[in-house]
């Protein structure tokens, strides 16, 4: 895996606790802490309601099992993730010398 100089994403999946999707959501869990052990600073796995299966990174909502009519495979969000550690969102700073 391409050297990611130190990023690393946050991602969350929420899913439905009533239709029983916890076992995919772990699984997906897995299968991301393997692939970025290093580059994941964190992930968190959130029941819901409702036939939910969202996969967000960073806080961005990028796989919508509603939306797509289907659950996002693995590949799919590894390449997200991927992409968000190649592309970081721009992040604004403060001028140096404010006020000043």
């Amino acid at each position: 895996m391409k050297d990611m100089a130190g990023e690393q994403v946050s991602v969350s999946i929420t899913y439905c606790a009533p239709c029983n999707f916890a076992p995919r959501a772990a699984w997906m869990a897995l299968e991301l802490l393997q692939t970025f052990r290093d580059a994941i600073s964190g992930l968190t796995l959130v029941p819901g309601r409702g036939g939910i299966f969202d996969v967000a990174i960073d806080g961005e909502v990028v796989f919508c099992r509603q939306a797509l009519g289907r659950y996002p495979e693995p590949q799919e969000v590894r390449e997200a993730i991927r992409e968000r550690l190649d592309n970081p969102p721009q992040r604004a700073h403060a001028p140096r010398n404010a006020g000043v």
